[in-house]
């Protein structure tokens, strides 16, 4: 009878009552709990409650959760009772959107909900309400004299507040976008629709004001680090105003500044400000050398200069001030304070987790000194691996001239790019379609061994698959017609409609190479012996870039939530809801771009080549001086990228008898009846194939990138006489040209 009881309990437990979206969050806020906080203690994922939350599209907790949830929320509403209806909060009002940044809502005043969401999560705010609620909430566009004020204007942080209340020195956010109305009046459009005046008359005055009075800025992401800097965004009426030109010349964006005798930089220089080796460009950073732990450093944007990508950040420099404020403030509080290009900024989000140094404990005298700190990657660069160094590297300086470094050399782990002709049963299927692995490279980073410190070289090492190096052996007798894909279990394949996984063009291997830990250690799990004729290994190494992945990851969830896309549906309510996902917000749309392409770039940062500047071969060049400057790591992200997708094309293999048609990257094309990724896809009740491709929009799972027909897979091979064509590159619109779009 016990169980039985049990039994009815859960059943009623599973139904537990919830207050709405918006009491939640008020609760949540008034106790001064993160989102962070609430996920672990509840043993989900932060994206999880934050769905919960979601004003747009709410996702409703189940089973235990469920009643876990309800409890939390019964006992803060004894602590934090609503506050009483008044005539005015009687009154029916289109509910305002939470900043994108976490520091004001959509108003000229201070929401109590801001202020304590700041104060508790570090930059982390809920995300911001899509579509019309947003649309509402956001301020007019020209704002006059009365919804504007100066940042010394007295703000109160309401009762519920944590204590402590918001930092005063970043309460206006991390930047601010700098116009001139049609008045003549300058503004600065802050994050979640604040605006200021803006008393300067010069660029010096601009930079003092922003240090002195702006209150702009973001909080450290990490113990040891550096709080970011303001952000100043200049608009082509602003750039007016302080005497810049609008846009640069052909000869300036090719140095990419001004000349230093321009007057705008002189005027600089005459109050004492000066700027950092890369001149005034599109990103232009403007100091004084530190006081102590006071920095004096402002960073300008100049979209008109180019500074903001169109290939990443969409056309947000076309939006207006308010807007692009929204965008990039959303970006600055999910991600960091833009640093410059995407790619600038994800390897400098690496730097902000783990910054090089920290204080030491007290010595003996009291003080404390700058010492190394743990986990991070040091403020000295380390020499790379001879094989691991790109072609004109000073360690190559001794090689001749033309010499074309082989697969025994060099390093290769580069993304997969394969395609083959289709089968003749394959032909008598109607479409051809793609899926396209979610965030495939910070999934790739995330829990991965990488080296810290400078690499040791052994001859005729013993494998040891947990540490990171660079590895020559011999992989060409691995077989794909026979692996292992489990414990003990073996399968038969067609190597042929597979690409090798030890290539990026697919081919299998013809003698001795060097690859990533990850390359190898898929040998020895497809159940072949390795025998390392020589490596590069890294003793000092741990796990670098989980912080960075999960910083990422957040951003990417939370953004994808406010767009309506969760994580944990069905797979049918998933590829619903990807849908016209864009379309929904296109401003948030523009967010998810820039944290896509943060991951990609700053990955390649890891091995950045010369960029000009009278570089010859053999020579160093800027790039090398950096500690960040690491291509093994850049490496084994993308071996452990591309095994991962291999491992799910061999599982998938091996259940259906279905062989991928092409290869990109992240994208995968399969042949098949119906145009739904779930008419190929093996799921059960639900559920999908263990180890192999899952549909959601969680980082490593998979998304449908577009179906195409097979009649048009085929007439494009032959217009273009090319029968292993890639059609993964052209499969999401159909479109084929010359040029890979990235995606």
């Amino acid at each position: 009878m016990s169980e039985l009881f049990d039994a009815v309990d859960a059943l009623v437990a599973s139904r537990s009552p919830l207050p709405p979206v918006e009491e939640r969050k008020r609760l949540r806020v008034a106790h001064g709990l993160t989102l962070d906080e609430v996920a672990a203690a509840l043993k989900v994922r932060r994206a999880t409650v934050s769905g919960w939350e979601s004003v747009r599209k709410p996702t409703e907790p189940r089973g235990p959760e469920r009643e876990a949830y309800a409890r939390l929320l019964n006992k803060l509403a004894e602590l934090y009772p609503a506050p009483p209806a008044t005539d005015e909060a009687a009154a029916p009002t289109v509910p305002a959107a939470p900043s994108p940044a976490g520091t004001h809502p959509p108003t000229t005043a201070q929401a109590p909900d801001a202020v304590a969401l700041t104060a508790t999560e570090n930059t982390q705010p809920p995300p911001a309400a899509a579509g019309a609620v947003a649309e509402a909430a956001r301020p007019a566009r020209t704002t006059g004299p009365s919804s504007s004020r100066r940042p010394a204007a007295t703000k109160t942080a309401p009762p519920a507040s944590p204590a402590g209340g918001i930092e005063a020195r970043f309460e206006n956010g991390p930047l601010a976008v700098i116009d001139v109305d049609a008045a003549g009046k300058t503004l600065a459009y802050c994050t979640g629709g604040l605006v200021l005046d803006v008393p300067a008359k010069s660029l010096p005055a601009l930079v003092d004001w922003t240090l002195k009075e702006a209150r702009l800025g973001q909080p450290r992401l990490s113990g040891p680090g550096k709080d970011a800097d303001p952000l100043l965004v200049l608009t082509e009426a602003a750039l007016e105003r302080y005497g810049l030109p609008a846009t640069l010349t052909e000869e300036e964006r090719l140095a990419g500044r001004i000349p230093e005798g321009h007057k705008a930089v002189k005027q600089l220089a005459r109050a004492d400000w000066k700027l950092t080796k890369r001149g005034f460009g599109p990103w232009a950073r403007i100091y004084r050398p530190a006081q102590g732990s006071d920095r004096n450093c402002v960073q300008l944007c100049i979209p008109s200069w180019h500074a903001l990508d169109s290939r990443h950040w969409g056309r947000a420099a076309q939006l207006p001030p308010a807007d692009l404020a929204r965008v990039l403030g959303t970006y600055a509080s999910r991600v960091m304070t833009p640093r410059g290009s995407t790619a600038v900024t994800g390897l400098e989000l690496m730097t902000a987790l783990h910054p090089p140094t920290r204080a030491s404990e007290p010595d003996a005298t009291g003080k404390r000194h700058s010492e190394h700190n743990p986990g991070s990657l040091g403020r000295d660069p380390v020499d790379c691996a001879p094989c691991e160094a790109p072609d004109g590297h000073p360690l190559l300086a001794d090689l001749p001239r033309f010499h074309v470094r082989g697969p025994g050399e060099k390093l290769f782990e580069e993304a997969c790019d394969w395609a083959r002709p289709m089968t003749d049963a394959e032909c008598t299927l109607r479409h051809l379609v793609g899926i396209d692995v979610n965030m495939a490279f910070a999934a790739g980073a995330n829990g991965l061994v990488v080296g810290l410190g400078a690499p040791t070289h052994v001859k005729a090492p013993v494998f040891d698959a947990k540490l990171p190096g660079s590895w020559l052996v011999d992989l060409s007798h691995v077989d794909l017609a026979r692996v292992r894909v489990g414990k003990d279990k073996w399968v038969n394949l067609d190597a042929s409609l597979l690409p090798s996984p030890f290539t990026p063009n697919g081919e299998r291997p013809e003698g001795p190479a060097w690859y990533a830990t990850p390359t190898v250690a898929y040998a020895q799990e497809l159940g072949y012996e390795v025998r390392p004729l020589e490596a590069y290994v890294r003793y000092d190494n741990g796990r670098y870039l989980d912080g960075w992945y999960n910083r990422l990851r957040d951003a990417y969830l939370d953004t994808m939530a406010d767009l309506g896309v969760h994580a944990d549906v069905e797979p049918a309510a998933f590829l619903t809801a990807m849908d016209g996902w864009r379309e929904r917000d296109p401003q948030l749309a523009i967010v998810v771009s820039a944290i896509k392409a943060t991951v990609k770039g700053g990955l390649g940062k890891l091995r950045e080549r010369p960029r000009g500047e009278g570089w010859r071969p053999g020579q160093p060049w800027r790039a090398l001086s950096r500690p960040t400057w690491r291509p093994d790591i850049r490496a084994a992200v993308i071996s452990r990228t591309r095994i991962n997708l291999h491992r799910k094309i061999v599982k998938h293999a091996a259940f259906t008898g279905q062989y991928p048609v092409a290869v990109l990257s992240d994208c995968v094309v399969y042949a098949a009846e119906g145009t739904s990724p779930l008419d190929f896809l093996p799921y059960r009740d639900g559920k999908p194939l263990p180890g192999g491709f899952k549909l959601g929009v969680n980082p490593g799972l998979v998304k449908h990138e577009g179906t195409q027909t097979v009649l048009w897979g085929e007439e494009v091979r032959e217009r273009f006489d090319a029968p292993e064509l890639n059609l993964a590159r052209y499969i999401k619109d159909g479109t084929v040209t010359d040029a890979d779009n990235g995606e």
